[in-house]
């Protein structure tokens, strides 16, 4: 998009207003993982990647590295119509000897709408001392669930990542 998705607006709210908003009844604590200190302005906890440059497998590491809980739903902030059904479907799938319950949605894995236990933070901390940044890799020899969701559930995981997008969801879903 150019610019940080998490500021893009819909309907007049940020994306990142839209993920805070479905999490929040679900969470005690939120945490934003971002370099960007314009985040502040939502004022919750923010952290920096503790591995700069290293994509997103930095900033899941970096969001369990400061988590308290044992289970952490991790979103991106370009799913801004994630709803609370597509969260209770992972919520209802975590279990004791799962690490990652994942999103999967029009035949897509999303390991960027999952669950994770903290315990696979150590996991993590290990790729990236290896140099590794694939998400998709780094989850392989974990215990991964897969949650295929409903059809009718797919438009609350888009990813929007382009204004082409943007102005597609506007006009199906808000006009």
């Amino acid at each position: 998009m150019g610019r940080d998705k998490g500021f893009v607006l819909l309907n007049d709210k940020p994306f990142i207003n839209h993920v805070i908003d479905a999490l929040t009844p679900f969470v005690d604590t939120l945490i934003i993982v971002s370099n960007n200190p314009a985040y502040d302005v939502f004022k919750l906890k923010r952290v920096e990647d503790i591995f700069k440059d290293s994509g997103p497998l930095a900033g899941l590491y970096s969001g369990l590295y400061h988590s308290k809980t044992e289970n952490n739903i991790v979103l991106s902030c370009d799913v801004p119509l994630i709803n609370n059904s597509v969260l209770n479907e992972l919520i209802k799938e975590i279990g004791s000897d799962t690490e990652v319950v994942m999103v999967k949605s029009e035949g897509r894995k999303m390991p960027l709408v999952a669950c994770y236990k903290k315990q696979t933070m150590a996991h993590f901390l290990s790729q990236l001392q290896k140099g590794k940044r694939g998400l998709f890799d780094a989850i392989k020899p974990l215990n991964v669930k897969i949650i295929a969701l409903a059809p009718a559930l797919a438009k609350h995981v888009k990813n929007i990542n382009t204004s082409t997008q943007l102005n597609q969801i506007k006009h199906e879903y808000y006009s």
